[in-house]
């Protein structure tokens, strides 16, 4: 084991439960100077297999590339701590930070913010997005736990009788789940064709293990049990023989008389039709049963499409129309226009129900907003870009798989309120959403390592109970934390009021965030789950944003934002934020915005990042596993991080052998991240007599000479 590990955390004896204040950011600082990464990052990698059951005060609704609560607790308290053993100690112990500013610039999901407050700092927390203040707010703001099940409980008695009556098969059995496929017309015969890639629709998540699927017979649609380690056709009842793959293979379709024909040119610029074909039902004894819909299935479907006319006017429903974006740009193809076209018309009556039961709650403020967000949350799994995940595992296969609005072929329509059998329904989402969240609040817990193994422990942290305010005037005893829906790059902190700016801003053109984000808007604004939420507004985009496809964009605005926590930063403050980026021109833009915001790297510590089990990460050629803690103080305080590019690029591998060391897996794309980071944060640094182009061949030239060794399974020390 690591002798960082051993020493450090591998005895619990050192770490002894109890309160410390800690309240001046320390120069040095151990996250300068002496920061426990390998161990942070074996901590940080437990949680992000279940980061929603380590850190549920921050899940209660989607936001994306979340960063690990772990991390931050260790920024945090190596900030206020002078080495590596201070900062172990605080880490797993109950430091106290009361009188510390924090102010998280992109506040995201609110991880920054949850963190500090569990430290009793005082927080500030700023998104120019209105779905990201709304998830903040949830992650703060404290709940009775009363008046929320009431408010729970009349939300159900106002709609899930009526949601309940569109989803039951003609023997009154529960429908749990409803299988459809899209439909397009050949454009040479108008044959319709089913755009199947396999007629097996529901399978096992470990199918060598658990062989039995069950497919549709194209012929007759009769559901059909096949065994999936000695089948290759699908033989029905009926005598139907025909083979398991369906007409689509990759982007093209094949119709009945022969014509291949790539989908998007078959649908020409309208959505898909869809058919339904199959249901998953469960019986009063508990067990389930795959069937073919019948005529009452297609009636009931029917009276969902009347209730919905007769009732527009009362329901909640989507507005507004998608633009164009890197993120809505398939979508947009596939023939998507509106966001009422995500639904069918069943998923928009029983949404529509629900959403107005919420708008017309008669209850406190906080709980109200909470089940606004739980109603937001469940959009995620009902609408037809979700998809079915089989048996063994969570069904429903959210919408937001990829960082991209992906169109689906074979869509899941789930009973929307749902059962104790469902998969990201409203009520299964109230248990493991909102009461694990204030149950977390109440008694927070955190990961610390016990010998070589991380546990939970709790009473590390102080439980979330402070009133969320505006404005930064109405910060005072019980109200500690301001959470602000607005640009960052101005903003109400007076001069030098801020002791720490810890964030995770975009990472230039990773995601875009509005362009998601206007999914849930576009139903948010019929609802108005806080007093100041931008009802009126058609999207969340934002011409201040600071992501961006091109480098000097992203560059000129986030500058902006760094030239504003320069303002408010005291002088003996710190910078402290995470980042990745494949492309040089990224880094460059950073680097550039914080020298000439009036900031200088003093430490770039690598570390883990959001999450082990991302589609999008394992969909990447070089998938992301690293992100590296910038650490900046303002110019003439502190010592740049490197003296040379030899310098930087030394302490940059002597990193990454650390965490390599101690098991932390990284990958080609990793090390060129951080070595990149390493040497042009010496853009920062006042006394660089190098030009930036001099900069870019070292750190190009130093990746290429490692070419072999970036492999993450070879050693990478002879580097140094």
């Amino acid at each position: 084991m690591d002798l960082q590990l051993n020493g450090l955390w591998g005895q619990q004896s050192l770490f002894p439960a109890g309160t410390r204040s800690l309240r001046r950011v320390l120069l040095p600082c151990a996250l300068e100077s002496d920061f426990p990464a390998a161990a942070i990052s074996r901590l940080a990698e437990h949680e992000s297999w279940r980061k929603e059951v380590h850190r549920p005060a921050t899940h209660t609704h989607k936001w994306w590339a979340q960063r690990l609560g772990t991390v931050f607790r260790a920024i945090l308290t190596a900030a206020v701590t002078g080495d590596a053993k201070a900062a172990g100690t605080a880490y797993a112990s109950r430091p106290d930070l009361e009188g510390l500013v924090v102010y998280d610039p992109f506040a995201g999901s609110g991880t920054t913010l949850v963190e500090a407050a569990k430290l009793r700092a005082t927080i500030v927390g700023r998104d120019i997005n209105p779905v990201a203040t709304l998830v903040q707010r949830q992650a703060l703001q404290p709940w009775n736990e009363e008046r929320l099940r009431a408010a729970y409980r009349s939300v159900e008695q106002a709609c899930r009788k009526q949601i309940d009556a569109l989803h039951v098969s003609a023997a009154g059995d529960a429908v749990l789940y409803y299988f459809w496929v899209a439909v397009a017309s050949c454009p040479r015969c108008d044959d319709q064709v089913d755009l199947f890639s396999s007629y097996v629709f529901a399978r096992h998540a470990y199918p060598r293990r658990y062989p039995a699927a069950q497919a549709t017979c194209p012929s007759c649609r009769c559901v059909v049990g096949v065994d999936l380690s000695t089948d290759d056709r699908i033989r029905c009842r009926k005598g139907h023989e025909s083979p398991l793959d369906g007409p689509v293979r990759g982007q093209y379709m094949t119709c009945s008389c022969g014509h291949r024909t790539r989908v998007v040119d078959a649908l020409a610029g309208s959505p898909p039709g869809y058919r339904m074909y199959a249901k998953l039902v469960v019986r009063p004894d508990g067990t389930k049963a795959y069937e073919a819909v019948d005529e009452f299935d297609t009636r009931l479907f029917e009276q969902a499409e009347r209730l919905l006319a007769q009732g527009s006017g009362s329901l909640v429903q989507p507005v507004g129309n998608l633009d164009d974006g890197i993120n809505t740009r398939q979508a947009i193809r596939w023939g998507y226009r509106r966001w009422e076209q995500f639904f069918n018309a069943r998923q928009l009556y029983c949404l529509g129900l629900l959403g107005a039961a919420i708008r017309d709650l008669d209850a406190g403020a906080a709980e109200r907003e909470a089940l606004t967000t739980l109603f937001s949350g469940t959009l995620e799994f009902n609408n037809l870009f979700c998809s079915y995940k089989g048996e063994g595992t969570g069904a429903v296969r959210h919408m937001f798989s990829h960082h991209i609005l992906k169109p689906e072929r074979v869509p899941l329509e789930a009973h929307p309120w749902g059962t104790p059998y469902s998969s990201g329904a409203f009520s299964t989402l109230f248990e493991s959403r909102l009461l694990r969240a204030h149950a977390y609040k109440n008694n927070p817990h955190d990961i610390v390592l016990e010998g070589d193994r991380p546990v939970r422990r709790f009473s590390l942290s102080y439980p979330l109970s402070g009133r969320v305010v505006q404005r930064w005037e109405d910060i005072g005893p019980g109200a500690t934390a301001q959470v602000v829906c607005g640009d960052s790059a101005s903003t109400d902190l007076p001069d030098e009021s801020v002791d720490l700016v810890v964030t995770d801003p975009p990472f230039m053109d990773n995601v875009h965030y509005s362009e998601l984000a206007d999914f849930f808007h576009a139903w948010l604004t019929g609802i108005v789950p806080f007093a100041g939420y931008p009802d009126s507004a058609v999207s969340t985009r934002d011409p201040q944003e600071v992501q961006s496809a091109s480098a000097e964009a992203f560059g000129a605005a986030i500058e902006a934002v760094w030239k504003e926590c320069c303002r408010v930063l005291r002088p003996e403050g710190l910078l402290a934020f995470t980042f990745h980026q494949a492309r040089i021109a990224g880094w460059t833009a950073l680097m550039l915005a914080l020298r000439n915001a009036g900031f200088q790297a003093t430490a770039i510590q690598p570390i883990k990042a959001e999450m082990s089990t991302s589609v999008t990460k394992s969909g990447a050629s070089e998938p992301s596993n690293l992100d590296s803690i910038i650490v900046c103080r303002k110019l003439g305080i502190g010592t740049p991080f490197a003296a040379s590019p030899s310098d930087a690029t030394g302490k940059a591998l002597r990193h990454l052998d650390a965490l390599r060391r101690a098991g932390i897996a990284f990958g080609a794309g990793d090390v060129a991240s951080v070595v990149r980071g390493s040497v042009l944060s010496l853009l920062t640094s006042p006394d660089c007599q190098l030009h930036l182009r001099d900069l870019v061949e070292v750190s190009e030239r130093t990746l290429a000479q490692m070419a072999p060794e970036r492999d993450p399974s070879k050693d990478i020390r002879s580097h140094r």
